[in-house]
């Protein structure tokens, strides 16, 4: 399958969560078993050499291929949520976003000193999501770290928050 068909498969919906803000829905994408296959094919191929233990899924839409390509690579799932969402222990970090600030927790013993770890989101906007994430595990002083979206929305520069350390991977370009 070509990336193009994804790529055109992603809705637009204006002016959603806020005014201004032109939205890509990646439901679209999700729904057709074909290019959720393809998606989580391309991303087991780029990382299953990398020697990841443990994939780092933001909420809500890192939650859907995070799981996917965890268990392809036979590895752990630790969840990323919005304040007051995780039953136990947390640590949060809270981060300015394009339509106003959030605060995102993960659980204290979610992850060690040995894992080497992927964090997954479904896009790339501004990147204080994600660097608010990043942030959080680099709490655990994890082995490495890696970064990967679906989609990245390149006018709006959101790789520059990260270090030249830190390998940040999109499949999808806007």
């Amino acid at each position: 399958m070509d990336l193009e068909v994804i790529k055109l498969s992603i809705r637009d919906v204006p002016d959603f969560p806020s005014k201004g803000i032109l939205f890509k829905d990646l439901t679209t994408v999700f729904k057709s078993g074909e290019q959720l296959k393809e998606l989580t094919n391309i991303l087991y191929e780029h990382y299953k050499g990398k020697g990841l233990t443990k994939i780092v899924g933001i909420e809500s839409r890192g939650f859907i291929m995070g799981p996917i390509l965890a268990e392809k690579l036979g590895i752990g799932f630790v969840p990323v949520r919005k304040k007051g969402k995780l039953p136990a222990d947390t640590i949060e970090e809270s981060y300015e976003k394009e339509y106003g600030i959030d605060t995102i927790q993960i659980h204290t013993d979610a992850l060690t000193e040995n894992d080497v770890v992927l964090l997954h989101d479904d896009l790339l906007a501004t990147g204080g999501t994600m660097k608010a994430a990043e942030n959080l595990v680099k709490k655990f002083n994890v082995k490495k770290i890696y970064i990967n979206f679906l989609v990245e929305l390149d006018f709006l520069e959101g790789r520059k928050l990260f270090g030249e350390e830190i390998e940040v991977d999109s499949i999808i370009h806007f």
